[in-house]
């Protein structure tokens, strides 16, 4: 008799499961084994940590250390205080990557309720090659947050700040505000026109003049103020990357850790301001989903479920 179980077969996809008694790990505790009735092969739940040597404890906490501050060799320090088999920096550093990159993959793809205004802007980072290469590569942080909910819709790590990379982060955004956005607030790079044209429309250029958004430049060196809440943003991201002394490697691996920093923003930490976090007012449905004071691993689970 075949048991009503959620799970699948990951090699045939087949629903026709039981369950088969259990095994202990060290890393992960007591895991349920099931048997495929359609192909015969034994297998156990592929969730987010599958065949990692470490718990998911001590994996989401090493992450949450490191975007509230802390290096890889402090986390490394701390983790050998409570934990008997202790994980490298190299390793911690592995797991940043690779979570970032897994959770970015679905909030990426999140539908937002947000206001009518996104503010654009840009910050210039160092990047050192890699090791048997001499010099630094100047790269860019391209990002844009809505006005009401301070939620941060889209980012990229590139490594120029011209149309096309500017059309990347906007094109996201699009997609994940549709019509909600009526006007784009920038500074005056020269890029921006252009990029928020091919993706967004502006008003004044459009055939009718009724559909499309209108390009708010607010200049600094001309005295016109500054864009505040991305600014504020901005100052809260240079805080904690200033002691990268520069990012290191790939400028995929630069990318990974501050999709990293979005997510912490956008989804682990109350900002000031609003007292809650930004998704809460942006996805409010997520809100149930996210109870777990450990959002780190509840977002693990719903990328886990969802890609």
């Amino acid at each position: 008799m075949v048991q009503n179980i959620k799970t699948k077969c990951p090699h045939c996809k087949s629903e026709s499961i039981v369950k088969r008694g259990t095994f202990q790990t060290k890393a992960h505790g007591k895991q349920q084994r099931y048997f495929c009735k359609n192909c015969n092969k034994k297998f156990i739940e592929r969730n987010g940590f599958y065949r990692m040597r470490n718990n998911e404890k001590k994996i989401t906490l090493s992450i949450d250390l490191f975007y509230r501050g802390v290096s890889t060799r402090k986390v490394q320090e701390h983790l050998k205080a409570f934990y008997p088999h202790n994980a490298s920096h190299k390793s911690i550093y592995k797991w940043i990557i690779k979570y970032s990159k897994k959770i970015s993959q679905f909030t990426d793809n999140l539908k937002l309720k947000v206001g009518q205004e996104i503010q654009l802007d840009e910050m210039e980072y160092s990047r050192r090659k890699y090791p048997n290469r001499k010099g630094v590569d100047k790269n860019w942080f391209i990002d844009c947050i809505d006005s009401k909910t301070r939620f941060m819709v889209s980012s990229e790590f590139v490594r120029g700040r011209e149309q096309e990379e500017i059309k990347q982060v906007l094109k996201r955004a699009k997609d994940k505000t549709e019509e909600q956005v009526k006007v784009v607030t920038t500074d005056g790079l020269t890029a921006y026109p252009y990029a928020i044209q091919k993706t967004f429309t502006l008003i004044e250029k459009s055939n009718t003049k009724k559909y499309g958004v209108t390009h708010n430049r607010v200049n600094a060196s001309k005295g016109e103020g500054f864009n505040i809440m991305i600014e504020r943003l901005h100052n809260n991201i240079r805080q904690r990357t200033k002691t990268f002394r520069g990012f290191h490697g790939s400028i995929e691996s630069a990318n990974a850790i501050m999709k990293g920093l979005e997510i912490y923003y956008n989804f682990i930490t109350k900002h000031q301001t609003l007292k809650r976090c930004p998704y809460e007012l942006a996805i409010p449905e997520l809100k149930e989903k996210l109870n777990n004071p450990n959002k780190w691993l509840s977002l693990i689970e719903l990328s886990n479920t969802n890609n």
